[in-house]
């Protein structure tokens, strides 16, 4: 293939809460997407209070990174007001963009913050160049295409719109079942809404086929005794067509995950990172470290892989049947928040021992193993392990440890 060097993407990865934004952040992220407390398809996030909105958005700043905040509920009448005092509060905090697939909540964003840009969320169905050329002239400057697209139909939206109209697209992560993600599944078993925030993802549950004269006799949809998940797709991974994804034109590479954990935010952001720098570098280069790219990626929870509808329309290889486990090869323990006396505070995110062989990740790729040779309380009392989540710690490890790397173990 011939090397289509636009300019580079932009990468663009999830955070669900003020730490995860600076892991984003120190780990590679060219911009970073969150959700407030309100208005955002990720209602179950653990998302941002207002505080923590503005503290994240200053420390991307701080670092020369941008933060887009997530409005992209398909709002009732009842929203309306709500919206417009939100878009009040988000202007004074300066992010660098919303991200809202509402007409109506667009044109309250227009009319409150006309300062801020708005990017169009894939929930609004973006999979044609006239589409894109009406948010354009709505006043939106970039619009994020629909996960339903091939890569010859985003180049052929790339040349059918102008130049300074951004796209962005989603490279990695998990796929909906339904299109664009506009569900009604969770709506329908549970009343909680997907379009509202609220999605409880009945598609990663099991499911039987009962005929209607033989109630209670259930049928398993394939040859599998234990039922099947129907709707349980596999998880969108791009990162071995880099150069595919950089000929089509795309602005944004888009990593799924509003609700992961920092671990998986660590790995995807500085695997992608290292991958289109590669690129950028050269081909060879890029071709020569896909092995290295494979095995990264493969140390964060995810469901298989899949590369989506960018070849082909998925056949039935690209859902997973007999079960909605992920493969789980590593466990986030925790992020180095400061280092003093060579003491590591950290915030345990899962149980580890004095003794326990752990891993440092740093964002510069050069992870150390070290054996955890302390454990402090907070008040200075020496202990065994740490067996209480989120609990303030301080740890000593056999090699130094700087602020934001993270602790992982197998």
């Amino acid at each position: 293939m011939e090397r289509n060097l636009r300019k580079k993407p932009e990468l663009l990865i999830p955070a669900s809460s003020l730490e995860v934004l600076k892991t984003a952040v120190m780990f590679g992220a060219d911009a970073i997407y969150i959700g407030g407390e309100m208005y955002g398809l990720r209602a179950r996030a653990k998302n941002f209070s207002m505080e923590d909105m503005k503290a994240g958005i200053e420390f991307a700043h701080r670092y020369g990174k941008k933060v887009y905040v997530t409005a992209n509920i398909t709002a009732h009448n009842r929203d309306l007001a709500g919206v417009e005092e939100y878009f009040k509060e988000l202007k004074e905090m300066k992010p660098d963009a919303l991200i809202i697939s509402d007409p109506g909540v667009f044109e309250i964003a227009r009319e409150v913050a006309p300062e801020l840009e708005v990017h169009i969320s894939t929930q609004a169905n973006n999979v044609n160049y006239r589409t894109y050329r009406f948010w354009q002239k709505q006043g939106a400057a970039r619009v994020v295409s629909g996960r339903e697209l091939s890569l010859e139909e985003i180049k052929t939206l790339r040349a059918n719109i102008p130049e300074d109209l951004e796209i962005e697209t989603f490279v990695h992560g998990a796929m909906c079942i339904s299109y664009s993600g506009r569900c009604l599944l969770s709506n329908y078993f549970t009343g909680r809404d997907a379009n509202l925030g609220a999605c409880t993802h009945p598609c990663r549950w099991k499911y039987y086929l009962m005929e209607e004269s033989r109630p209670g006799e259930y049928l398993p949809v394939f040859e599998n005794e234990r039922g099947t998940y129907i709707f349980n797709s596999k998880d969108l991974c791009m990162i071995e067509y880099v150069p595919e994804l950089v000929d089509a034109g795309i602005d944004s590479f888009k990593i799924e995950g509003r609700m992961k954990t920092a671990l998986y935010v660590a790995v995807v952001a500085r695997t992608y990172r290292k991958a289109i720098d590669d690129y950028y570098e050269s081909e060879e280069l890029y071709r020569k470290n896909l092995p290295y790219y494979r095995e990264e990626i493969a140390k964060c929870t995810y469901r298989q892989f899949t590369t989506g509808f960018f070849f082909h329309k998925p056949k039935t290889d690209a859902q997973i049947y007999d079960n909605n486990v992920y493969v789980k090869e590593y466990t986030y323990l925790g992020i180095v928040r400061e280092v003093k006396d060579g003491f590591c505070e950290m915030e345990q995110r899962n149980k580890f021992c004095v003794g326990d062989e752990v891993e440092i990740m740093t964002p510069s790729g050069e992870d150390t193993m070290a054996v955890v040779e302390k454990i402090l309380d907070e008040e200075g009392r020496e202990q065994e392990s740490c067996p209480h989540p989120q609990q303030k710690i301080f740890v000593k490890f056999s090699q130094p440890a700087k602020q934001y790397d993270l602790i992982r173990c197998k």
